[in-house]
């Protein structure tokens, strides 16, 4: 987001101040999946705090890791997606598959360039 001249600020989950989110015009939110697609614990209060805050007007986007062994893969990705569109302005998801692969960086810059093409429209 940076190469595209949007100010960029790095909040980690375990120290963010979830009541500042509503104050973003935009927010991509990174996870990677548990066990069997489900919410890493330590991104459950992140889930509640989009839930419960009034976001409409922020645009939002989602990305993770998962591993295709498993079902449900990037389960995570998808249960923060589906919160989103009904919670924010959802523009993107992308999932990878455990660990980035050249293809993968192309596709993080169509992520990007999707969140901000809805930033500018929103």
């Amino acid at each position: 987001m940076e190469a595209r001249d949007i100010e960029t600020d790095l909040l980690l989950v375990d120290e963010c101040d979830f009541s500042t989110l509503k104050e973003y015009d935009m927010i991509a939110v990174g996870t990677y999946s548990w066990d069997n697609g489900e919410l890493p614990l330590e991104m459950e209060d992140l889930f509640e705090a989009f839930e419960q805050e009034d976001m409409k007007h922020v645009t939002t986007g989602v990305f993770g890791t998962g591993d295709s062994f498993y079902p449900y893969f990037c389960g995570a990705v998808d249960i923060f997606r589906d919160m989103l569109y009904v919670q924010t302005n959802l523009a993107v998801t992308l999932k990878v598959e455990l660990t980035p692969q050249n293809d993968d960086y192309l596709r993080c810059e169509k992520f990007c360039d999707r969140l901000a093409r809805e930033l500018v429209y929103a």
